[in-house]
């Protein structure tokens, strides 16, 4: 095998591994979303964990965020809760980054 070959595989099995890594995080981050959410309509326990679950399995209905955002904000809107769609995606935002770093150190 060439050093060209090797570094290829190499690229390949770190693009493998940065995009599980990725996909965990953002899994992770619906799951904080959920469980923040949960705290604004009012829920908690099992009940909270179970509407985090939800959300965590909305993302799986399209590419991209907009599953997610429109799950929650429709929710919140139920509620009254008083949330913008701006507040939220910051909140997104915030527990990406939490989401990742926890997803790095293992936890």
């Amino acid at each position: 095998m060439s050093t060209f070959d090797e570094r290829e595989k190499g690229f390949e099995r770190k693009f493998v591994h940065d995009s599980e890594l990725e996909f965990k995080a953002m899994a992770r981050r619906n799951k904080l979303l959920g469980l923040w959410a949960a705290e604004k309509l009012g829920l908690s326990g099992a009940d909270a964990d179970a509407y985090a679950k939800e959300v965590v399995k909305s993302d799986f209905e399209e590419a991209g965020d907009n599953d997610v955002l429109r799950k929650v904000k429709g929710d919140l809107d139920a509620k009254n809760a008083g949330l913008s769609e701006h507040q939220i995606r910051r909140e997104m935002d915030e527990l990406l980054a939490k989401a990742r770093e926890q997803v790095q150190k293992g936890g």
